[in-house]
């Protein structure tokens, strides 16, 4: 019997329901941090991850509809060569176009965010719903070492 590998099926996931509120920030930087190094990235990669969540949870708590009684999602999906993060609320969102077109000197506080997230991860969509609310999907690859 064969055994083949399904990078794409073969993966851990870790949910939080985070309070809509600035002071839990931290606590996903430290939950990021910690599930990031389990993983095997390096400091670097870390400290680029923890900054681009930390931008995700920070756009979140200003763009999102939802009070303070209510709280935002976001979902690890840790796969063998990568970390998948997705940050989800309920809010009226932003035209995302507007800020892909935009050179960094004319982005605005909010733009800038988004901007710094696109920069440190390798792969980010937004999807922005409405009625729904919003979602930040950032991907960062596990680099191979090998030469």
């Amino acid at each position: 019997m064969e055994m083949v590998d399904n990078f794409e099926s073969s993966f851990d996931s870790i949910k939080l329901n985070v309070p809509n509120k600035a002071e839990y920030v931290s606590v996903v930087r430290l939950t990021t941090s910690a599930i990031a190094s389990r993983m095997g990235f390096d400091i670097e990669e870390i400290e680029d991850i923890k900054v681009a969540i930390a931008e995700a949870c920070t756009s979140t708590l200003e763009h999102s509809l939802s009070s303070e009684k209510e709280n935002f999602d976001i979902n690890f999906d840790m796969y063998v060569d990568k970390l998948v993060i997705t940050v989800k609320d309920i809010g009226k969102g932003f035209n995302v176009d507007d800020i892909k077109e935009l050179k960094v000197e004319e982005l605005g506080e909010g733009g800038l965010g988004i901007f710094i997230i696109n920069s440190l991860m390798d792969e980010v969509e937004i999807i922005n719903d409405r009625e729904k609310g919003t979602e930040i999907r950032m991907i960062k690859y596990i680099k191979d070492d090998i030469i």
